[in-house]
């Protein structure tokens, strides 16, 4: 029982902090990149107290609820969108026996809790009785339903070649020359989990510019703090996952495991913040072409190479 709780109050720690360090890093890589003064202010030296400062922000803005809108299930949806995360890090292992629980069937689990997440979108745009939040609602939707597919056919290509849906026994099966054989898998993985988390440059659920926040129009204060809180943890778990399944985990020489798995999650955090930087928004009907004309052909012939494989060896 004291391994349990040990094990799930680590999962909490890790499901608070590294967020936190995330959003922090944004705010100081997007200064850097884009020559924004405001985040290197607060606090003063080289704005430490951004964090905080947008904290306080939040928790000070008064929790408006529509008239018009479907009350209980606007106050539940932030809840659905971060909670499904905590649930997946339970599953991911961070070191060898490093892990809070085991699952056989583990990659199952964390891509099924992650479709999950992404209901919390559409909840809080049914539900705001606006019509910007319900395009942006219907736009999730989409969304969810052309680039779950590829991320779930890259996945499958690793499962394949390590002959399990353990995530530790992925990690445990990884080989080196495992880097050029599922790149493809690897950058479809990636890319598809990105737009899963509407990051830019695939935010069309969230376009300022056309929807003003899409489903989070209506939220405000703590609410509100709780999507852009379950956008920097899934971030994480993206990270999290595409170390365990395409970059061997733990394995790396002369650190520890656990740092090896740290260094590759804030590389890969650090690669989304970028691709925010530089890309642009795609258009819808972009954003539906990558998926069905682009990852899910790569997805198909990244898991025909590795059936090839598996046979010949």
């Amino acid at each position: 029982m004291l391994d349990v709780v040990l094990s799930f109050a680590v999962i909490l720690v890790v499901f608070l902090v590294l967020p936190l360090i995330v959003g922090q890093t944004e705010h100081k890589v997007m200064a850097h990149m884009q020559s924004r003064l405001g985040p290197m202010y607060a606090g003063g030296f080289h704005g430490w107290a951004q964090l905080i400062a947008d904290g306080v922000k939040f928790a000070q803005k008064e929790d408006v609820v529509p008239a018009a809108a479907d009350r209980r299930i606007f106050m539940i949806a932030p809840g659905v969108a971060l909670v499904p995360y905590l649930l997946v890090l339970i599953a991911i292992p961070l070191d060898r026996g490093l892990v809070a629980v085991d699952l056989d069937l583990g990659l199952f689990f964390v891509l099924a809790v992650m479709g999950v997440g992404v209901l919390g979108a559409i909840m809080a745009g049914w539900a705001s009785a606006n019509k910007y939040s319900v395009l942006g609602g219907m736009r999730s939707a989409a969304q969810l339903m052309a680039y779950e597919l590829p991320l779930v056919l890259a996945a499958s290509s690793v499962a394949m070649a390590a002959g399990t849906l353990s995530l530790p026994g992925i990690v445990e099966a990884w080989q080196w020359w495992w880097l050029p054989w599922q790149a493809v898998g690897g950058i479809v993985f990636f890319v598809a989990g990105l737009a899963e988390l509407r990051r830019p440059p695939f935010d069309m659920p969230i376009a300022e510019s056309e929807i003003i926040m899409g489903p989070m129009t209506e939220y405000t204060g703590m609410r509100f703090a709780l999507f852009m809180l379950s956008e920097y943890v899934g971030i994480v778990v993206l990270s999290f996952l595409t170390t365990v399944l395409f970059l061997g985990g733990w394995h790396g020489p002369f650190l520890p495991g656990w740092l090896w798995t740290l260094v590759k999650v804030f590389a890969l955090a650090f690669v989304v913040i970028w691709l925010r930087v530089t890309y642009p928004r795609l258009r819808e009907d972009q954003l539906q072409k990558l998926a069905w004309a682009g990852l899910v052909p790569l997805a198909l012939v990244q898991l025909a190479l590795t059936g090839v494989v598996k046979v010949l060896i």
